[in-house]
């Protein structure tokens, strides 16, 4: 039950204070300013439920670890929950927060009732964000499977990475769908906006678990390999 809630917080609270920064200060701060706040919010909760859940906080995270052998089925499935649940959560904190002053200019809302959604940005097709959401979801979790790794890891500064690493990869997505990585991060507004982003959400939901495959992919052949040229030693 502790990891199930730490993960539902947790999602919730990046929904809510990380798609928040975009709702609020978008135009002020830009693609830049709303990726290094996606990676300061997932660094504070790194520290604050890493050592409950391991503070996945994404579906895509959660389906490595299960590909990783780090996670039954059964907890795959829960955390699934949890972070579906959060985010729905978090985004109708933020939908009721807009909704208490419509007079004021949310600077991230492009469209009626919608808060931050992974939508297509002008000009970009479906291809080039399913391929976007694909690499850049490879290169997060890539670094998470690095970062978390009990033997090649670098412990303490793990959320430091992380969060880091997702602030990078927003700052690059933003521009094409502003940035999923994340199936629940996509969900949770999707629910409160006007109906565009779910023609889109399935890109969200594909491209980030694909990712998500190849990044275990990756490491294994990167931590193989080093394990051979050290056996060679």
């Amino acid at each position: 039950m502790k990891k199930f809630l730490a993960e539902l917080f947790g999602t919730m609270f990046l929904v809510l204070l990380a798609c928040g920064s975009a709702v609020l200060a978008g135009p002020s701060i830009g693609g830049y300013g709303v990726g290094v706040c996606f990676g300061l919010v997932l660094i504070c909760l790194c520290y604050a439920i890493g050592n409950i859940s391991g503070c996945h906080v994404n579906p895509a995270v959660s389906f490595a670890m299960l590909l990783s052998g780090k996670m039954s089925a059964k907890e795959f499935g829960l955390y699934v929950v949890a972070q579906m649940l959060g985010a729905a959560v978090g985004a109708a904190m933020l939908f009721w927060f807009v909704q208490s002053a419509p007079g004021f200019n949310f600077g991230g809302v492009t469209g009626e009732n919608t808060l931050a959604t992974n939508v297509l940005q002008p000009g970009a097709t479906s291809y080039m964000a399913l391929i976007v959401e694909i690499l850049l979801t490879m290169f997060f979790v890539f670094v998470i499977l690095g970062a978390t790794d009990e033997k090649h890891g670098f412990g303490k500064f793990a959320g430091l990475a992380i969060g880091i690493a997702l602030g990078l990869v927003n700052i690059v997505g933003i521009p094409v769908d502003n940035c999923s990585v994340n199936p629940a991060r996509s969900f949770g507004p999707a629910l409160f906006s006007d109906g565009n982003a779910w023609g889109d959400y399935w890109i969200m939901v594909v491209g980030p678990l694909v990712g998500a495959v190849l990044a275990v992919v990756l490491y294994r052949l990167a931590v193989n390999c080093c394990c051979k040229k050290a056996c060679e030693k």
